[in-house]
């Protein structure tokens, strides 16, 4: 893909970073990290264990979540800058762009992306 081709993913890749960032910050309440954010709300007198340790748990997962789309955002648009965005990253095939605009920081054709998930499942 040329520059021309590219630039309404790059745009649509850093819209989706700046809502993503948007969010995160909206839910903790300013910059502070997540880590911080918990702590507090966590371990207040009336709050049982068994809560707290849910909550601690659905925190630590949405952090990690929160950077794994960051993360595949940032791989996006380093393969734009590369010249490879758009290429599977498995078998070479173009990526299809129905499928990059319904995912734009997609790393694989469909058929090595199924065959990715089929060899790890969730």
């Amino acid at each position: 893909m040329n520059q021309q081709q590219t630039a309404p993913y790059q745009q649509q890749l850093l819209d989706m970073r700046a809502a993503l960032l948007a969010q995160i910050s909206a839910q903790r309440g300013g910059t502070i990290s997540r880590a911080d954010a918990a702590a507090d709300h966590f371990g207040q007198p009336e709050d049982s264990r068994a809560q707290v340790a849910t909550e601690r748990e659905l925190e630590f997962a949405l952090g990690e979540r929160e950077t794994a789309e960051l993360a595949a955002i940032a791989a996006a648009l380093g393969r734009i800058e590369a010249g490879t965005y758009g290429l599977c990253i498995d078998c070479g095939a173009s990526v299809p762009a129905a499928r990059l605009q319904a995912s734009p920081e997609a790393l694989r054709c469909i058929t090595c992306q199924e065959t990715a998930e089929q060899a790890h499942p969730a």
